[in-house]
């Protein structure tokens, strides 16, 4: 219940990170205990991104480099997207592999590894290159009152610094983060990834 701890968050009193590479969260537990101050460290990691076989890092990145509160798509870079998803966590391993599956090329998927705090020039330059007006989609697997879509609405509004029309590709509001049932909860999950492709689930086979 990600919505929960960013409902707590003003004027920097915490930090809320969901890395998605043995990296990031290797150099983000570092930070946390390099820096001269202290701050409480929400850190979200599902038990899947732990059996996961994308989610890997070589031993150069844990060695060197340090935690990127965002991380751009080395796939598709910013002068080639005609799409732009921006996530956080797990998802993107489902994105990624839908993206794959669909043989999709110009779509590219940005994580957000640090919700908050979260400053525009993080966001400033995983956005740099994309045509002003080109839209960008949050995509999350809670329902839309959930998760982080209601802190990067208030946040943001419906334009990303104030130029890059905002939306958002969720499950519908609920008062319950998920429907009880696997075979469903696999549906949703199916039709949520073809949605943020802006595709029919008949494209996809489902």
């Amino acid at each position: 219940r990600i919505e929960r701890f960013l409902q707590l968050a003003a004027r920097d009193n915490i930090q809320v990170a969901y890395p998605t590479t043995p990296a990031q969260y290797f150099h983000l537990l570092r930070r946390q205990v390099k820096r001269p101050w202290r701050k409480p460290l929400i850190v979200m990691t599902p038990k899947s991104l732990l059996r996961h076989p994308d989610a890997v890092s070589p031993m150069t990145e844990l060695a060197t480099g340090k935690f990127e509160r965002a991380l751009p798509d080395a796939a598709v870079p910013a002068a080639k997207a005609k799409r732009v998803l921006l996530c956080s966590g797990k998802i993107y391993y489902e994105l990624l592999r839908t993206r794959e599956d669909l043989g999709e090329k110009t779509t590219a998927i940005l994580r957000l590894e640090q919700l908050y705090p979260l400053a525009e020039e993080t966001l400033e330059l995983l956005f740099a290159g994309l045509p002003k007006d080109l839209a960008i989609t949050w995509v999350q697997e809670e329902p839309r009152n959930m998760g982080a879509w209601p802190f990067l609405r208030a946040r943001f509004g419906d334009r990303l610094l104030g130029r890059h029309p905002f939306h958002v590709v969720s499950r519908a509001e609920s008062a319950t983060p998920a429907s009880g049932a696997a075979s469903s909860h696999k549906i949703e999950q199916e039709r949520l990834l073809l949605a943020a492709f802006d595709k029919e689930p008949s494209a996809h086979g489902g």
